[in-house]
């Protein structure tokens, strides 16, 4: 593995190092430090450190010499981790969420993986206004041509590379936008849940200035628990799942009157 790694600087090389190291541990879910060390060529003393830095990103925890991917119930994990998860879900849903702009619109994203998914579908529905709170997601719009995008500053968060805080909602309630996209980190009892708080406050804002609102939500959003309640889901206009998510949540749902779209993934239509 070490002979793929670039040779152009120490800082490139730790840089590509630790992207591999947590492909790897995300991959099996749990490695010993000491396999890393043989993995990749590296010293005991540099395998600590490369895990303590993706430690301190919230991407792993790390006991007795064990480092594991699987981020505990309460505390939400960074964007690098979760972009890794259920990525054919995401782009089936932000495919299905495209029906939902149309040209001239201003839109709300949030700093959602799922969300970000869209940002490639964007140019076949420009002109549009691009409001987000997203590093990633800025970065990844800057390029399109006829969207203008409104970046939302304030206190910035490494782990989830997005601003937030009184600064940010302060700039969100000025604005008025026709539709909210947004993700959650869970579904209980049909109202949607967030580990942050901060979070919590900066879509909250978002929510409240939109004209319409549609969460983007795959199936394992139904199987977690997270700590700060934000709507109910009969408080959404329209809300995206994948054909992952069990009948018994879609039928509880539809029952509701709440407006559910199954999205259908590559891998349901036979194509993976």
């Amino acid at each position: 593995m070490s002979e793929q790694l670039p040779s152009d600087s120490r800082h490139a090389r730790q840089l590509v190092r630790r992207q591999l190291i947590a492909e790897a541990v995300m991959s099996e879910g749990s490695m010993r430090i000491e396999d890393l060390t043989a993995r990749f060529g590296i010293s005991l003393m540099t395998a600590h450190r490369d895990v303590d830095e993706l430690v301190s990103r919230g991407l792993f925890r790390k006991t007795r010499g064990i480092v594991t991917a699987a981020p505990t119930s309460l505390i939400e994990s960074s964007d690098v981790y979760r972009s890794t998860r259920q990525s054919a879900e995401k782009r089936a849903i932000a495919e299905a969420a495209m029906q939902f702009i149309e040209p001239g619109q201003a839109i709300f994203f949030d700093d959602s993986t799922t969300v970000l998914q869209m940002a490639a579908l964007l140019p076949a529905k420009v002109p549009l206004t691009a409001i987000t709170n997203s590093l990633n997601l800025m970065n990844a719009l800057r390029e399109i041509r006829d969207l203008t995008i409104l970046g939302l500053g304030g206190h910035f968060y490494n782990w989830c590379n997005a601003f937030m805080g009184r600064m940010t909602t302060n700039e969100i309630m000025r604005l008025r936008a026709d539709t909210v996209f947004m993700s959650m980190s869970a579904i209980i009892d049909d109202t949607v849940f967030h580990q942050s708080p901060e979070m919590v406050e900066t879509k909250r804002a978002m929510f409240d200035c939109a004209a319409r609102r549609i969460l983007l939500a795959d199936h394992t959003k139904f199987e977690r628990r997270a700590l700060h309640s934000f709507a109910a889901l009969t408080e959404f206009d329209i809300v995206i799942v994948d054909d992952g998510t069990p009948i018994v949540h879609l039928e509880r749902m539809r029952s509701k009157g709440i407006k559910v779209v199954v999205a259908r993934t590559e891998r349901q239509n036979g194509l993976v």
